[in-house]
């Protein structure tokens, strides 16, 4: 009877504590054009009705750190108030020239080169305060490369959950198996942002992942 006692008086403050989050801090994380905003647009536009941040086909379109307070997910019946924070694209190497490849003039592309190196630096700080974390992969890409390397040893240095989506499904040359070889500590959810393909078990994986915090 008092082990009863005790375990339901254990229970309540877990239960308790876990509650009293007002709100998860689940960040967007990956190299630039995976698709982190495309993913986080669509889970606003889902839930709020509204949008993050603009998506462009020129790299390091999101050069600053921006979030959406107070997204309630549901699913399953089940309802979480997250904090969305989609950041600037992960790169090791910013040059301006690339972003002139695109027909940007000298100047501009010179200013979005020292804006997307910033957003690179104030991304990494804000790890410190990520509850969770999305690490968004381009599936049609090679996972193997030092960016990749670069977010999951910040993410393993302090020891934030961490869940890999593996976009752009849709595409006839994404390999979600060579993500899961690359990973195989991380549940990999492969998805489609775009078209919204296989979300149910992205959220339910997110979910399953925040208990953890």
């Amino acid at each position: 009877m008092v082990i009863k006692i005790f375990k339901n008086f254990f229970k309540r403050i877990f239960s308790n504590i876990f509650k009293s989050k007002s709100h998860i801090k689940l960040g967007f994380y990956g190299p630039p054009n995976a698709g982190k905003t495309s993913l986080a647009n669509r889970i606003c536009k889902d839930f709020t009705g509204e949008e993050i941040g603009k998506i462009s086909k020129i790299p390091h379109e999101t050069r600053s750190v921006q979030f959406k307070e107070k997204v309630d997910i549901e699913y399953k019946g089940r309802v979480m108030t997250f904090k969305l924070i989609d950041t600037p694209g992960i790169a090791t190497k910013i040059d301006y020239e690339d972003f002139m490849k695109f027909k940007l003039k000298k100047n501009e592309a010179k200013k979005r080169a020292k804006e997307a190196t910033q957003g690179v630096v104030d991304a990494i700080k804000w790890l410190d305060d990520m509850d969770v974390v999305v690490v968004v992969l381009d599936a049609t890409e090679n996972p193997y490369n030092q960016v990749n390397i670069t977010i999951i040893g910040n993410l393993v240095a302090r020891n934030i959950p961490v869940l890999v989506v593996a976009n752009k499904i849709d595409l006839k040359k994404a390999d979600i198996k060579k993500i899961e070889a690359a990973f195989p500590e991380y549940d990999v959810v492969g998805i489609s942002a775009k078209y919204g393909a296989n979300l149910e078990e992205f959220y339910e994986s997110v979910f399953e992942l925040s208990k953890k915090i």
